[in-house]
């Protein structure tokens, strides 16, 4: 099987996809706009990465789009070329209009969140350019329930959910080197630096505790990096947490499973969050979650039984599910270990790369 994927080549959920599916004998044309910059393909021959020199952004203005058009001559070269059998464009407003205007059937389509969640209510054109791609796909994706009926908003198609899966040979309970003392309580995320992903309302969490709790070792770490990754450190520092708090920036996606074992209590409290990958991840290693309750969180946290769900933008009701779980170790590993139990059971990588290649085959 030849699988054409329209996606950006260096998204930490482009490389799984990708090499999970190389190593089901797949034989996969990745197609980026922009720059291709990591080295996550380089032992797998049959995996081969193409890019448009001309750096796009995948921005949600409408006219940009139109920047897209110069890659198609080069997508339908490709198609020729390498003989495609599928063409699954990943992003259903940028990715997903080169993937419908190349006229290639079987044509597959994946909405990944603000796609179908902001980019249509932007204006009418915004709505019709989304409306014509997933008209055009043959078969429409999405990774969470909450994001396929929003999607169903814009077509009467079915939407099938595949899960963005996770290893859990990966990511697993492991002695790591830690940032840490042994003793410490680290309370964590692992987030890209965006207003999306809520992380002053962590910090400000955090400070709540820091102060009820003074004869605690408390420490905050926050891996990523990002825009706000400045403005962050300045509210840390504003709030006296500068020597409580680590700010690794960007690490490697193969570097991810060791933070994730450095910390006691992963927190997402994300004000928009179409799924919520690295919350499983943080599952995956037995790490007890909180999240918010936004988006697909609910879906991939049971409230009580694998993590907390908390309201958003609440850093008072984040610090007391956060505290419920630090002053009871037997909460905290029972949390632990329903969560990784739970990871197994719906969202295996394995489960759901034998889901997306019988998807495939029953469009070939």
């Amino acid at each position: 099987m030849r699988l054409l994927l329209l996606s950006n080549p260096n998204s930490a959920h482009t490389i799984k996809w990708a090499k999970s599916l190389a190593n089901s004998g797949v034989d996969i044309i990745i197609f980026g706009l922009g720059n291709f910059v990591v080295d996550d393909y380089a032992d797998y021959n049959n995996i081969e990465v193409l890019t448009l020199d001309e750096s796009v952004s995948r921005r949600e203005g409408s006219l940009s789009k139109l920047k897209y058009l110069k890659a198609l001559p080069a997508i339908k070269k490709i198609i020729k070329k390498f003989k495609i059998d599928i063409l699954h464009a990943h992003y259903a407003s940028s990715y997903g209009l080169l993937g419908s205007l190349s006229g290639f059937s079987p044509f597959v389509l994946s909405v990944w969140g603000g796609d179908v969640f902001s980019f249509p209510k932007k204006s009418f054109l915004h709505k019709f350019m989304l409306m014509y791609n997933l008209k055009k796909a043959d078969k429409i994706l999405s990774t969470s329930h909450v994001m396929a009926k929003e999607t169903n908003l814009y077509t009467d198609k079915n939407i099938e959910v595949t899960p963005f899966g996770i290893d859990t040979e990966q990511f697993k309970p492991m002695e790591v080197q830690s940032l840490f003392a042994k003793d410490d309580i680290v309370i964590g995320t692992i987030k890209t630096l965006e207003k999306i992903y809520g992380i002053e309302y962590l910090i400000k969490a955090f400070k709540i505790l820091s102060d009820k709790h003074k004869e605690l070792p408390l420490k905050l770490l926050i891996v990523g990096g990002g825009s706000l990754h400045v403005k962050l450190k300045e509210l840390a520092k504003s709030l006296n947490l500068e020597d409580k708090t680590i700010f690794t920036g960007e690490v490697p996606f193969n570097d991810t499973p060791n933070y994730h074992n450095m910390i006691s209590v992963s927190v997402t409290v994300s004000n928009s969050e179409s799924f919520g990958v690295s919350v499983l991840e943080a599952a995956a290693c037995s790490k007890p979650v909180v999240v918010s309750n936004v988006g697909g969180l609910p879906e991939v946290v049971e409230d009580s039984i694998s993590g907390f769900v908390v309201p958003s933008k609440n850093p008072k009701a984040t610090a007391l599910a956060i505290e419920k779980i630090i002053l009871d170790p037997h909460l905290k590993n029972r949390l632990g270990q329903l969560g990784r139990k739970r990871v197994k059971r719906l969202y295996n990588l394995r489960d759901n790369i034998n889901h997306m290649l019988s998807i495939y085959k029953s469009l070939i």
